[in-house]
């Protein structure tokens, strides 16, 4: 009866009771926005520290244990310096911690405090009696390297640089690595979402989201201003992430020094003090009140309301436990038991912030940092190019990989070429590593299937295969390492990753444009329901698509078709230009006009695309039995990967599905006529560019030949009708003569305008328009 009767009541509060209480914080923290409307604000000037010597703080609660564990590897590292000091802020302990100091250790100050102040009200007082400009706030529980303390100290590189924060290990390394030092936070729309990372390429200066409380150097003065960590947050916890998003507000630095090693016993003082429950709990009010004293944008302090009623109605209808990110409703009655204390916070934090939330959230992104911060350079004398690819591109077993890895190598010619590429299968690594032999760095990225599309939202089924929070850490993280001057994007599906950059270049190579690829399909799909599907995709695709577009400095297409139609749709968009990317390295293909087999067709393209999977069908069902009724003998080869889904379904009399090849001009050396039956897509059929430079005549729709020729019979013949296109074929195969000629006329074609030697020295200038554009931008705003 007494848990029905708990059960009753929570379910009161949560109906009746919750709804009012988040409105009436949602009005009570928006009042302090409105009025904070009609103050004045004035920040104290930036100033650079001394960093000679530094005070190291370590508050302690009964942590004799610890002290004694750890303490001499403290005073082994900062001996030399006689302005170093080390001051143990004493928590009101029970265990004689006090006592022990002073005599294991005289050089060591001691701050005894008649009550317990908590983690944050201890480490205020500490920095409050320290006397260097640099503080490094230690836990009691944390052991330090001899050499931790120059890395630290390094770091504070110039006026804005708010806090350092040391590596983390865990003393016992069979332990999960639960904390790092190096952190990632970005906003959840319920509150904000914070962890650890462990990234090996992190190997120098890195910015970070907040540096740990109890392993970090602060400035002294910065701290101050800011008020110290919050007794808003008392006990413990949050303070860190807290003051340290504070920090970025101010327009402030926060860094990660990897080679500053230290080794902490995690929660080896609360976790013995408090049960995991309420530690959980804590956390979870803590996180609540930081979002109530630090987001300021009212669209942003919306979603949080709402995420919490969302998270409490979870908690209600679904039986969802608390987590983190998702407070249960003791932890919501906490936080409102402070709301007075937070809204006193909230004036004061917004008196001190300089920027909003959306750009405080961007700086600690690698990107951003480097974007905003760094010394940038108007000219360049060599650029750094990171090149992002949804596909390997090594080896290129399709034509969007053709494009991107001959562009790559071209490229690495002529600048710093760092290639960030995911891969579906473990088999692909190996190959696109070796690529490191040609770009100055590979990344790659063994990616994972975000599941099946969500038809309820609003990001096309293509961009949400690819979105994840943690490709875009990485992204950035890979931007501020290769110290990239341009961002140069393959396909539609990654302008999720959009970055509004102030001195980056941004460009985005559409392959095709992808709500006109699926307007093609729409017309072909049979099914009514698949029709709806594909009507909806279509719609989303197009806002997409429009909205992505404004990201970015420059967006390539293949061909001038492909200009004109998105400019048709894509109004205030950036520039949209032709003729940097589509084209092929002519001279790897040896020209092989004649001496060919007769009386076969090939056909090539990778399964795995949904236009190609359509064209060949077509061409089975269609054309090929109208070319076999005149010319029994012929033969169709199929060539490509991921066939294997087709060979059941598509062999028959004459019909060869090869599959995958080593090197497809091969091939295209081999057969006698090229058939491209494509009926939907968009852009340049790569296919068709190698084709042209291998000598073997051609065969094509209009939307197959779409950017590379308009009428029929002068570099390759069109048709879009099963008859027109199997007497093309049938024409080609009879005469050798003629087919030559073609294939001759298609030759010269290639060399003149697609030849990728020449586009990619175009694109190399146009990269340098760019930089050179945004950085004087941006110098003439500053």
């Amino acid at each position: 009866m007494r848990a029905l009767a708990v059960a009753l009541l929570e379910a009161l509060f949560l109906l009746l009771v919750a709804p009012v209480l988040l409105f009436a914080g949602w009005l009570a923290l928006s009042l302090i926005d409105l009025l904070s409307l009609f103050r004045s604000k004035r920040l104290n000037p930036d100033e650079a520290v001394r960093s000679r010597a530094v005070s190291v703080v370590i508050p302690t609660w009964n942590g004799k244990h610890h002290l004694q564990a750890n303490l001499a590897s403290v005073v082994s590292a900062l001996e030399g310096n006689s302005d170093n000091e080390i001051l143990i802020v004493e928590n009101a302990s029970e265990d004689g911690s006090a006592e022990w100091v002073r005599t294991a250790f005289p050089q060591v100050r001691v701050l005894a405090l008649e009550e317990n102040l908590g983690f944050g009200g201890g480490s205020n007082a500490g920095f409050a009696a320290a006397k260097n400009d640099i503080v490094v706030l230690l836990n009691n529980d944390m052991r330090v390297e001899p050499d931790f303390l120059g890395p630290l100290l390094d770091g504070f590189t110039d006026e804005k640089v708010f806090a350092v924060s040391a590596q983390i290990f865990f003393s016992d390394p069979a332990k999960r690595r639960e904390e790092t030092g190096l952190t990632r936070g970005m906003w959840g729309g319920r509150g904000f979402l914070l962890g650890h990372v462990i990234d090996e390429r992190v190997d120098r200066l890195f910015p970070t989201f907040y540096a740990g409380g109890g392993s970090s150097a602060y400035d002294r003065r910065k701290f101050l201003e800011l008020g110290g960590f919050d007794p808003l947050l008392h006990p413990f916890y949050v303070e860190d992430a807290d003051i340290s998003y504070m920090a970025w507000k101010r327009g402030w630095k926060v860094l990660y020094a990897p080679g500053s090693v230290v080794y902490h016993e995690h929660r080896g003082t609360i976790g013995k003090k408090f049960s995991a429950a309420y530690i959980a709990r804590t956390i979870r009010k803590n996180q609540i009140l930081t979002v109530w004293k630090n987001i300021h944008e009212p669209g942003k302090l919306a979603q949080h309301f709402v995420g919490l009623w969302g998270a409490l109605l979870a908690h209600l209808l679904l039986g969802v436990g608390p987590m983190p990110g998702r407070p249960g409703p003791r932890a919501v009655l906490a936080a409102f038991g402070q709301l007075a204390q937070a809204c006193g916070t909230r004036w004061r934090a917004r008196g001190l912030a300089a920027v909003s939330d959306t750009e405080a959230l961007r700086r600690p992104l690698g990107g951003y940092y480097r974007d905003r911060f760094a010394q940038l350079d108007p000219e360049p004398r060599e650029l750094s190019v990171l090149m992002v690819s949804p596909y390997g591109i090594e080896p290129p077993i399709h034509g969007g990989a053709v494009f991107m890895n001959q562009t790559a190598r071209h490229l690495a010619k002529l600048c710093r070429l760092h290639l960030y590429c995911m891969v579906d299968e473990e088999r692909e690594l190996a190959s696109n590593q070796a690529l490191d032999q040609v770009c100055a760095s590979v990344e790659l990225e063994l990616r994972r299937s975000n599941g099946a599309p969500e038809a309820g939202v609003m990001q096309p089924y293509a961009v949400q295969q690819f979105w994840s929070r943690e490709r875009e850490w990485r992204l950035h993280r890979a931007l501020y390492l290769s110290q990239a001057d341009v961002l140069q994007v393959e396909y539609t599906q990654l302008a999720c990753y959009r970055p509004a950059f102030d001195r980056i270049a941004t460009v985005l190579f559409e392959h095709d444009v992808y709500f006109q690829s699926v307007a093609r399909s729409l017309g072909r799909v049979p099914q009514t329901s698949l029709k709806a599907a594909y009507a909806f995709e279509y719609l989303r695709a197009l806002r997409f698509e429009r909205r992505a577009l404004r990201g970015f400095d420059a967006v390539q297409v293949c061909t001038r078709a492909n200009r004109e139609y998105l400019e048709s749709f894509a109004w205030n968009a950036p520039p949209i230009e032709e003729g940097y990317r589509a084209g092929i390295d002519v001279s790897r293909y040896a020209f092989t006009a004649e001496n060919r087999e007769p009386d076969t067709l090939l056909f090539v393209g990778n399964f795995k695309h949904p236009p190609n999977q359509a064209a060949l069908e077509w061409f089975v069902r269609e054309v090929f039995p109208l070319v076999r009724e005149s010319r029994p003998q012929t033969r169709l080869i199929a060539v490509g990967a991921q066939a294997m889904g087709f060979r059941e379904r598509l062999e028959g009399p004459g019909v060869e599905m090869v599959g995958e090849v080593d090197d497809i001009r091969d091939a295209m050396r081999q057969y006698a006529v090229f058939v491209a039956p494509i009926l939907s897509g968009s852009g340049v059929r790569v296919k068709l560019l190698e084709a042209f430079a291998a000598g073997i005549p051609v065969v094509s729709t209009t939307i197959g030949a779409e950017g590379l020729a308009e009428t029929s019979g002068e570099i390759v013949h069109i048709s879009d009708e099963a008859e027109g296109f199997a007497a093309a074929a049938l024409r080609l195969l009879a005469d050798p003569t003629e087919a030559a000629a073609l294939a001759v006329r298609a030759r010269r074609e290639v060399e003149e305008r697609w030849d990728m030697a020449r586009i990619t020295c175009a694109l190399e200038k146009r990269y340098r328009e760019l930089v050179r554009g945004k950085r004087g931008n941006a110098t003439a705003t500053r």
